[in-house]
């Protein structure tokens, strides 16, 4: 593995504060996921700069977070698998009835099978910018998206991996609430609802996941490194010829969010942002504090991922 990993340069992209270590029983196994950003490919060999983008992270990382601000902010559209797979067992269509048949028997959707699912709805968006969420989670299901994705000349264009330390995200599903009907998370030490216990847009309480203990959240831990370190191993190996793997670091999604934003950009220069996010980020930078910060996080992404990467390597 160690072998495998030395053939592709490694960049790291973090704050300047220092990150925290791993909690003990995942200390040896985070030594394998690897943190690589591969040799950014031409414009022609990224498919006219069309993003195409996997997001990863251990559970409590921010995926959702930061995915919704993306969405937000430009022109990308965010799918769903366990929303496609309902839509198909909603809609009685033929994946639908054979993956409705697989649920009610208790079993796991085969790979095929999920990669119909969302290959039914990815062949349908031509040149549009799209995020994946929820597939693939093992690397099967990876090459299967690989393969299909390149048969129809429409290859994954970025990968990001979300770096937390993992005593960070156990404090922070600590203090985690959610509305459960539409997936907004609040946390009570920096993204505290209007009113406490309640969700800022319905009113509605708010409640805990089941999952946000301790004990769960080793498990949880144990199975992204299993699934997902094998994955990310696969995309940062020379097997990967078109998609970019960045890795991100930091304790937020606040911290991570202006490294995301300014690989975003700069790597699909193209991409649009919505009217309602140009309109209100006219309106915020009118405050000169505001637009200092924004100065701020464009210089950090610039130096971060800027045109000499040899600092960054290990």
């Amino acid at each position: 593995m160690n072998f495998l990993f030395a053939r592709a340069p490694s960049i790291r992209i973090a704050p300047t504060a220092t990150a925290h270590r791993s909690i003990s029983h995942s200390v040896s196994v985070s030594k394998a996921l690897p943190f690589y950003l591969n040799t950014l490919r031409s414009a022609e060999q990224n498919d006219g700069k069309v993003l195409r983008m996997l997001m990863f992270g251990k559970p409590g990382a921010g995926k959702g977070t930061l995915s919704a601000r993306l969405v937000k902010k430009y022109d990308i559209l965010s799918l769903s698998t366990g929303d496609l797979l309902r839509q198909h067992i909603a809609e009685r269509t033929e994946i639908g009835r054979q993956a409705e048949e697989i649920v009610a028997q208790g079993s796991l959707l085969p790979d095929d099978v999920m990669l119909k699912v969302v290959a039914s709805k990815l062949e349908s968006l031509n040149n549009r910018h799209w995020i994946l969420d929820g597939f693939p989670r093992t690397l099967g299901q990876g090459k299967l998206l690989d393969a299909h994705l390149q048969s129809q000349n429409a290859p994954l264009s970025l990968v990001v991996n979300l770096d937390v330390a993992d005593n960070v995200i156990l404090s922070r599903i600590s203090d985690r609430w959610v509305h459960l009907p539409s997936g907004r998370v609040y946390n009570m030490s920096y993204n505290r609802p209007k009113v406490d216990g309640f969700d800022d847009e319905t009113g509605e309480p708010l409640t805990r996941r089941p999952d946000d203990n301790p004990e769960i959240f080793s498990r949880r831990l144990k199975q992204f490194y299993d699934s997902t370190s094998p994955l990310l191993a696969y995309y940062a190996s020379p097997v990967n010829k078109l998609a970019r793997l960045v890795t991100l670091q930091g304790e937020t999604s606040d911290e991570i969010w202006p490294q995301l934003d300014a690989v975003v950009r700069r790597s699909f220069p193209g991409i649009r942002e919505r009217v309602s996010s140009i309109s209100q980020r006219r309106y915020s930078l009118s405050d000169p504090f505001a637009m200092e910060q924004e100065k701020r996080a464009i210089k950090r992404g610039a130096a971060s991922d800027g045109p000499n990467p040899s600092k960054f390597l290990n």
